[in-house]
């Protein structure tokens, strides 16, 4: 039976991929499909929703060091990963401002040589895509009331760029929670948008949950063409005993005018700058045992020109010890201090990440090609941790459809371990 499944899973996905491949195949397919999948017009009222992501990935890493803090005697091999992932959901239609959506989502391993955290490849590096299926979403979505969206049960959420509520989306499992959020924009106040909501279990991209007791508020201000003023509060409270210690609440405030590549203040048609200013506070909070106190600041500057963004930033978490370190255990992580990862969690003495980014768009945008060079060290900026070099480019066939090639790679100093990386995907949603 499990062999079947996985012949299934394999045929389904070299069929889809195969679409890609004739341009002129592509886009009848991709009418016949949408036509299909979409009720009444164009998914306004209801649709049934899919995404199949295929992706191979290869984590090598040297020297991986011991208790001892010398090179571990059994380093570990190096991973290879090959999955499928597939979202499909069905989104009804609008009854009396009520709308509901169900999505199914599984990950198929069809080479499991790694660690995924679930699978007891002890000896593997990580890869943190676990083969599994499960609910991925299930929620009720209510419009009635005029600028206002209340959403209840399983959701996806994703707040400013994710650094501190997102869903992880890097990963093939995502993160959704089980949550209340209502959504308000007042367009008459000054484009003022409130989300306000509350979280009561994370259901994680490793295929675990964890249960927490968390009102969240975000505010966001969009100051004309200069950019957004956002403020946020976020109270963490992990009510097992386990996670006792992630516990925390977090205040901050944040101007900025970037997002996502094209995000500009323009000078001329051709010239533009971008900006972020940024302070979070963070303290122990609920069942936390540890007290502590930590701050996180994040400063960016840069200029577009022509299809080419430079930027240069920093951005710091404190640290004061163990368990005393700046966390954002909700956040996508993954897009945040390089892509190998090796900051998801705040080191105990903290960690400042200086980097600079070099973003090219080409092909009206359907090709976007990025290179980011990070120097890490803690909170100081005495003890040296390593260098990451990163670099991603992304072609896009349509709305639809895209490829991806990506690479990390971790240079070591005196932190971690030298760590490389290398990601291909590729993608079709509807």
């Amino acid at each position: 039976m499990q062999s079947e499944h996985k012949y299934l899973w394999l045929s389904a996905s070299l069929l889809a991929m195969s679409t890609v491949s004739s341009p002129v195949l592509a886009k009848n397919v991709t009418q016949e499909i949408e036509d299909a999948l979409n009720f009444y017009h164009y998914g306004k009222n209801g649709a049934v929703k899919f995404d199949l992501n295929y992706r191979w990935e290869n984590v090598d890493q040297d020297n991986v060091l011991g208790a001892n803090g010398k090179p571990a005697a059994i380093q570990p091999h190096t991973a290879n990963g090959n999955t499928a992932r597939l979202r499909l959901g069905l989104l009804s239609p609008i009854f009396y401002g009520l709308q509901g959506y169900a999505e199914y989502e599984g990950n198929l391993a069809m080479q499991e040589d790694y660690n995924s955290t679930r699978n007891g490849n002890t000896g593997y590096s990580t890869i943190a895509d676990p083969d599994h299926s499960e609910l991925n979403q299930l929620w009720i979505n209510y419009t009635g009331i005029p600028d206002t969206e209340i959403k209840g049960g399983r959701q996806r959420i994703k707040l400013d760029d994710d650094r501190f509520i997102g869903n992880v989306g890097w990963r093939q499992m995502e993160t959704t929670f089980d949550a209340v959020l209502l959504t308000h924009k007042n367009q008459q106040l000054f484009g003022l948008t409130i989300n306000a909501g509350y979280i009561g279990n994370v259901n994680t991209f490793t295929a675990t949950t964890e249960n927490i007791n968390a009102p969240i508020l975000n505010l966001n201000y969009k100051v004309g063409d200069y950019g957004n003023a956002v403020a946020y509060g976020y109270w963490l409270d992990y009510t097992e005993k386990d996670t006792y210690e992630k516990s925390s609440q977090t205040y901050g405030v944040k101007f900025s005018n970037y997002q996502k590549p094209g995000d500009t203040l323009k000078i001329t048609d051709d010239l533009g700058v971008v900006y972020t200013a940024e302070y979070s506070y963070q303290q122990d909070y609920g069942h936390g045992v540890t007290h502590y106190a930590a701050d996180r600041l994040n400063l960016m500057g840069g200029v577009t020109a022509f299809n080419f963004t430079l930027q240069g930033a920093m951005e710091q978490l404190d640290g004061r010890g163990l368990n005393k370190t700046f966390d954002t255990p909700l956040g996508t992580n993954h897009a945040f201090q390089g892509w190998a990862d090796l900051f998801l969690v705040t080191p105990v003495n903290g960690v400042r990440d200086v980097f600079g980014t070099l973003i090219g768009q080409f092909d009206q945008g359907n090709t976007i090609a990025t290179f980011v060079y990070h120097d890490f060290t803690d909170d100081t900026g005495s003890l040296h941790y390593g260098k990451e070099y990163d670099a991603q480019v992304l072609k896009k066939f349509g709305k639809h459809y895209s490829l991806l090639a990506k690479y990390a790679f971790y240079d070591a100093d005196q932190f971690g371990t030298d760590t490389q990386k290398i990601w291909l995907q590729a993608n079709i949603s509807f």
